[in-house]
């Protein structure tokens, strides 16, 4: 026969094993999150440098006809973004000047989004928000503002 005590204890042991789970899944770094974070949406602008620069002619063509990006003739506009997406993700995969590499894949995402595909405002919202929180909780521990920050003697939070 149960008694109301073992009822309880059967009821609460599953609680107790998702409580350590959840306390582990807590215990992983913040900085993990922060590498993974800088690496994934490098990975995306990275990539689409890439492809921009294989085929110069082709980028400058759909810069021309297809994304009509306002206030910048097409070369330019077709050079700064290859050039920021390249660059700054560089920048992020090593946690160099992160913060500072987010504001232009930022900008990039908000004209693209008002003025080329603004259909696509779920990976815009996913790479906005990462980037949004590289930018305001920096790149963490495993990167090379971290160490410089360290060598100057600089605290981190």
């Amino acid at each position: 026969m149960m008694t109301t005590t073992t009822f309880e204890t059967t009821l609460a042991e599953p609680r107790r094993g998702v409580a350590v789970w959840l306390d582990r899944l807590a215990s992983v770094p913040l900085s993990t999150h922060q590498l993974l974070f800088r690496l994934g949406v490098a990975s995306v602008f990275f990539k689409a440098g890439m492809i921009k620069v294989s085929s110069w002619e082709s980028t400058v063509t759909l810069f021309r006809d297809e994304y009509r990006v306002p206030v910048f003739p097409p070369e330019l506009a077709a050079t700064f973004a290859a050039t920021c997406e390249l660059g700054c993700s560089a920048l992020l995969i090593i946690g160099l000047a992160s913060r500072l590499a987010t504001l232009p894949l930022l900008g990039m995402i908000a004209t693209i989004q008002l003025f080329v595909y603004p259909s696509a405002w779920s990976e815009h919202l996913v790479w906005g928000s990462i980037l949004l929180f590289l930018l305001t909780r920096g790149p963490g521990s495993i990167s090379v503002d971290h160490l410089i920050a360290r060598a100057w003697g600089g605290r981190r939070r």
